[in-house]
């Protein structure tokens, strides 16, 4: 796995102005993801076992992120090539999501004091961290292994809201909010970003497939539904008292119908009838039932753009074997293409639940925003070049042993019993005991490791 991850961080040389910067940013990337413990910079240089040329000047790898001109979003060129090639239906399946790292330094550029996403339903919290747009490509396997989708992030954007005025502010600096707001949010970036990876996926041969979009409800509003999209394709959780309506009746002036709907009665109509499709959902293909309205109108949010609305019945699941039987919360969504079969989009928006995934892996598993850097460009680059670490280390899995879990990464432990899939643990174990194992592959970096090196580094 060693070769192909090497491989694919060598096409980083044309992301950086200098060979040196890019064997730098190689040997920076994979000595953070041998490490243990929390994964700094300082960490990831003293893991390093010396070399005799090497000096120990540690300014160089900070101003990487400092100085160093490069886009950091270039960086998961590799990853978008890999995926976009491992998906072989007539679209491109994508998630996207915001997400939010913790710090607790109060210097730190674009820091602020958000509301925490785990907090209880009967208790909001506050998180003060950096918010990030995230964009994955959600790999099918299960189009020919029973096993699930696999998130590999392709996007990774710091979007820090607009600060707010305080209480002495004047007149025009409140004036000044109000329009800030409306050019600097996340769905302004999200749609920069629709259009961005559209050019992409087209760079890298995706230029035949419409790109899908599962979207969260935070998404799912005026600004990304009446953007102009070419080739792309959004579905989205909306309210379930979302203000729906069909078209007026030719003839008359009126654009929207009198009567309007929510997508709650239209769950409770016996006059829709239910409709079946498999989706592979929790480990194997289950039967799901929706019903499907095709050519409303949301006139708040998608206003005169045709949607088609999905109800997705609640389905059941058991907490054990033998408890009872239990049902979740039905889905209403909205999507953009009101033509052709919906169950190719149903899948993809089940599918996104694996992008929470690659927010717990890179976040807590990979560590993910753990550095410690101050420097405006460092707080935006530095958890860029760490997450596209961890998308290259997926797609080197995907390359190099398939959708299941290999036999090389070792048995796991009775109690775990069978995982189709590899986690983010097994790769950086694997990794880390080649990059141990095989110093020839990466003595062109300067990088060499061991394990008490990393062991010493980890008690620092």
């Amino acid at each position: 796995m060693l070769e192909t991850v090497l491989a694919l961080m060598g096409q980083w040389k044309d992301v950086f102005a200098q060979e040196r910067t890019a064997h730098r940013a190689m040997r920076q990337a994979l000595s953070s993801a041998c490490v243990v413990g929390r994964r700094t910079i300082a960490r990831s240089i003293a893991a390093r076992e010396p070399i005799e040329d090497e000096g120990r000047d540690w300014s160089a790898e900070y101003r990487l992120h400092a100085r160093s001109h490069w886009a950091e979003q270039d960086l998961f060129t590799p990853a978008l090539r890999s995926a976009v090639a491992q998906c072989p239906g007539p679209l491109v399946p994508m998630a996207t999501d915001d997400t939010q790292l913790r710090k607790t330094g109060r210097h730190i550029p674009t820091a602020y004091r958000g509301r925490d996403p785990m907090s209880p339903p009967f208790h909001v919290n506050l998180l003060w961290g950096l918010r990030f747009l995230h964009t994955s490509v959600l790999v099918p396997l299960h189009e020919h292994d029973q096993v699930a989708a696999r998130a590999i992030p392709v996007w990774f954007e710091n979007v820090p809201p607009v600060k707010k005025p305080g209480k002495r502010a004047s007149a025009d600096e409140r004036a000044a909010y109000r329009d800030a707001i409306k050019t600097q949010n996340l769905s302004v970036a999200a749609v920069t970003m629709f259009h961005e990876m559209r050019r992409r996926v087209d760079a890298v041969g995706g230029q035949a497939k419409p790109l899908v979009f599962a979207l969260d409800g935070s998404f799912t509003n005026r600004t990304t539904f009446r953007a102009p999209l070419e080739r792309t394709i959004l579905i989205g959780r909306t309210r379930k008292d979302a203000k729906l309506c069909w078209p007026a009746p030719e003839g008359g002036r009126r654009v929207y119908d009198e009567a309007s709907f929510t997508p709650a009665e239209v769950l409770a109509d016996a006059s829709v009838a239910w409709q079946t499709a498999e989706i592979f959902h929790g480990g194997k293909v289950r039967e799901i039932e929706y019903k499907e309205l095709v050519g409303v109108l949301w006139r708040r949010g998608g206003a005169r753009r045709p949607l088609r609305l999905v109800v997705v019945k609640p389905i059941p699941y058991r907490v054990t074997k033998k408890g009872r039987l239990l049902f979740r919360d039905p889905a209403f969504l909205l999507c953009t293409e009101v033509e052709g079969d919906v169950r190719p989009y149903l899948q993809v928006y089940f599918d996104r639940l694996h992008i929470e995934v690659a927010h717990r892996e890179g976040k807590d598993t990979f560590g993910v925003g753990q550095a410690q850097v101050r420097s405006a460009k460092s707080v935006s680059r530095q958890p860029v070049l760490s997450m596209a670490t961890y998308s290259l280390l997926h797609v080197a899995a995907l390359e190099a042993y398939g959708a299941r879990r290999a036999a090389c990464l070792g048995p796991l432990p009775p109690w775990q019993g069978e995982q189709p899939r590899a986690s983010c643990l097994d790769l950086l174990r694997h990794l880390r005991n080649e990059v141990i194992d095989k110093p020839h592959l990466v003595a062109f970096l300067g990088l060499k490791l061991s394990a008490q090196s990393i062991l010493a580094a980890a008690a620092t």
